[in-house]
């Protein structure tokens, strides 16, 4: 798994870890976002620091390999604004470099995951898989380039490959700690500490929340029934919820009033995001998806530990 010491990483790993079909994990992480920390309480999982723009050392991790989770990326779209050839270095050159390490093997079965950030300024809702593509950052771009690469390798070359869509995942593990942090954990973490919670804009951009355990659940069922799909997939389940509507459903988890502090609009940022989940559901009857309210009600038990 490349990215496995990140915070959707760390959390599938435990659950293969755990599974006892599974023969083994190695995590693959530069450590650049990712932390050993996610993975000491894990057993059974060999962590390799290093980059996956090395294709030695991908020939080495991915020798004798049945499945391959692609999850390292450099995350946000802010960041990409700072530097976006970084973000494309890592996300769509690095996704090229899985692929032909991948090839080179004994051709695993691959996950990838791309973003619904690639839909950005399509205004359409909800998102479908099949309505056009319009990229507002360098990281939707990259990350557009990534599922593309991967899915023309299945087509060019027969590889077994699943893309996957992600859209604003959330739970344990999720750090609030750097200027690009996701919402759900800095809302949090502002709450825990009794500062406002920043809120960019007005507060009433919807989002697709979806807590990890669901990613993970979806991902552990693709890697034992080697699911495959020649187009993308959306990871959501058609919820959509303002930052306010959570600003809301967080005073009723913690049992008390949080104030807020709006700030000026992100540049790059979508104003409304919500998945289709017809090609999910088709593909992964089985799976249902952790509530919204539970889902944050778990997360906050977490941070309430660690803190």
């Amino acid at each position: 798994m490349t990215g496995g010491a990140g915070f959707i990483g760390a959390n599938v790993c435990r659950a293969l870890a755990n599974d006892s079909a599974i023969a083994g994990v190695v995590a693959l992480d530069d450590l650049s976002t990712g932390s050993r920390h996610n993975l000491e309480s894990i057993h059974d999982v060999d962590l390799v620091e290093g980059s996956i723009l090395d294709a030695d050392l991908l020939d080495q991790v991915f020798e004798d390999a049945d499945a391959v989770v692609h999850l390292a990326a450099r995350p946000s779209v802010p960041r990409s604004l700072a530097d976006p050839m970084a973000s494309h270095v890592t996300n769509a050159t690095g996704t090229m470099e899985v692929l032909e390490a991948a090839r080179r093997g004994g051709r695993p079965h691959v996950l990838v995951a791309s973003s619904s950030s690639v839909y950005g300024a399509n205004p359409a809702l909800p998102k479908r898989e099949d309505m056009a593509t319009m990229p507002a950052s360098p990281y939707a771009a990259s990350k557009l380039a990534a599922e593309s690469a991967a899915l023309a390798y299945s087509r060019a070359f027969g590889l077994p490959v699943l893309a996957f869509r992600f859209f604003n995942v959330f739970g344990p593990l999720q750090s609030p700690d750097h200027a690009y942090a996701a919402v759900v954990p800095t809302f949090i973490a502002a709450a825990l500490r009794g500062d406002p919670l920043p809120v960019h804009g007005d507060g009433r951009q919807t989002r697709d929340f979806t807590h990890v355990d669901s990613v993970v659940a979806v991902l552990s069922d693709a890697i034992h029934r080697r699911v495959t799909d020649p187009e993308p997939v959306n990871l959501a389940f058609g919820t959509r919820v303002s930052l306010l509507d959570l600003i809301g459903i967080l005073e009723r988890v913690l049992d008390k009033p949080l104030a807020r502090r709006h700030t000026e609009s992100r540049m790059g940022d979508v104003r409304d995001s919500q998945a289709d989940q017809s090609r999910l559901r088709r593909l992964f009857p089985r799976i249902e998806p952790v509530e919204l309210e539970e889902g944050l009600r778990a997360t906050v038990r977490w941070f309430e530990g660690v803190s």
